[in-house]
């Protein structure tokens, strides 16, 4: 999944502002006071490189609020290098107090991490919806949510309306044929109705992986659904939502404003067309507000729908947008004193819900908090969008991309590439991907 460890991708990934920490809180009145008057000193592990800064900033504010509390950064370098660093902290038996992951990591390292079951019910409070649920892994609450991202087919407002003649409402798109009839609208007022981006990772994470969480609203279900894939107890030429999302796939190739050179794959330029109105519709997640936000010329508004996968309005998925949490703080219990724990369980809370915090996360971040009630306003309005289906319970979990093996994106990823400029046909495609999962098997 593209996330905040790549440059100007993810920034990212939604809300909060929960009993907040006001900036004139004495430190006896912040989280985790007790331990504070012995004086600790933790350590943090960052892999959302591009934002190291900002975490800086906000330990020397912390440590104002709470002099006894001393934070230090172990910063990972952008793009690379990141887990074998997590891997040689641990192994020279100085781990980071807390550290910022990937979930698929922490899920690797889980016997390493607090299981945090105590803290559940409070995050529960805090969170909207579905977000400490997504954030489980094998069932245990190991990392806490503090940014999401949601993906689908984002649009531009003006181009739609302007091709279909009146006001655009996302609702009346429910099914493959709603989206045909309005593509056919938007073409034939001369304008490219679509355009997908051909990176691997887009094809193969983000498309694709909408698969295997369409299957069920359950994430342990839908991980089952993989492990059969895997022993070969499922066959996906039979599986009613991957076909379905093959089908609406090879609409979105028809009207790829790409199709003639489809993957190339430059994302700046793909993301710089569709917020100029050269295509009406872009599947993308609300990261690509990175590159959006900041251009100049570029039309103001966006939203999103989700992708359809069948001509029945009540199919799970065809109301639904795609939503995650790439990232989870987690706190060590390997190497950490319980007084660095109980210290970083208060940080970590003061982070999400205080003032200062929700401030560094949504503006100077440019992410988005899963929590409820977040009164930092960020500009990033893709997010916007995509927080109103979450908070009307509208949202795909695509949380068991967490369990998958490390290089399933890049291989499914390069048979989607193959299916999009047809050097494979819809029958050896099924086959390339369901032996890709065959070869998993027992892993």
């Amino acid at each position: 999944m593209k996330s905040i460890t790549t440059t100007g991708i993810c920034s990212i990934i939604l809300l909060s502002s929960l009993v907040a920490c006001s900036q004139n809180n004495a430190p006896s009145s912040s989280p985790g006071a007790t331990q504070q008057a012995k004086g600790v000193k933790i350590t943090f592990f960052n892999t959302s490189a591009e934002v190291n800064g900002v975490f800086e900033d906000l330990f020397k504010t912390y440590h104002e609020q709470n002099p006894n509390v001393t934070i230090e950064l172990i910063p990972t370098p952008i793009g690379g290098a990141q887990l074998e660093k997590f891997q040689s902290l641990l192994a020279s038996g100085n781990p980071a107090t807390v550290a910022n992951l990937d979930p698929g990591t922490i899920l690797q390292y889980k016997d390493k991490f607090m299981d945090l079951e105590t803290e559940k019910a409070k995050y529960e409070k805090l969170t909207k919806p579905g977000a400490v649920d997504g954030a489980l892994l094998d069932g245990k609450f190991l990392g806490i949510p503090w940014t999401a991202q949601g993906y689908g087919l984002l649009y531009n407002k003006r181009v739609v309306e302007e091709a279909t003649g009146g006001t655009f409402d996302p609702s009346s798109v429910k099914t493959r044929n709603d989206l045909e009839a309005l593509f056919k609208k938007i073409e034939a007022a001369g304008k490219a109705p679509m355009i997908i981006h051909g990176a691997d990772w887009s094809l193969g994470a983000h498309y694709l992986g909408l698969a295997y969480s369409s299957q069920s609203q359950k994430v342990e279900e839908n991980r089952k659904f993989v492990e059969d894939l895997k022993n070969g107890k499922t066959n996906l030429a039979d599986n009613q939502p991957f076909n379905g999302l093959m089908d609406t796939f090879d609409l979105l190739k028809q009207y790829n404003a790409r199709k003639n050179d489809p993957l190339v794959a430059d994302y700046n330029k793909d993301s710089t067309d569709f917020a100029k109105g050269n295509a009406a519709f872009y599947f993308m997640g609300d990261w690509t507000w990175s590159v959006i936000g900041t251009l100049e010329g570029r039309d103001k508004e966006f939203g999103i729908i989700p992708v359809p996968i069948s001509n029945n309005p009540a199919d799970y998925g065809n109301s639904q947008v795609a939503y995650t949490e790439p990232k989870l703080f987690a706190i060590d219990k390997s190497g950490s004193t319980p007084e660095q724990q109980a210290a970083a369980k208060a940080f970590v809370e003061w982070m999400v819900t205080s003032e200062q915090g929700q401030n560094a996360i949504v503006t100077k971040m440019g992410l988005s908090l899963p929590y409820k009630d977040v009164k930092a306003k960020g500009t990033n309005v893709i997010s916007d969008a995509i927080a109103k289906y979450v908070d009307q319970g509208k949202f795909l979990n695509i949380g068991v991309i967490n369990y998958f093996p490390q290089d399933y994106w890049s291989k499914t990823g390069a048979s989607m590439q193959k299916y999009m400029v047809g050097k494979t046909d819809r029958k050896a495609f099924t086959t390339e991907v369901q032996d890709y999962w065959k070869s998993n098997a027992g892993k």
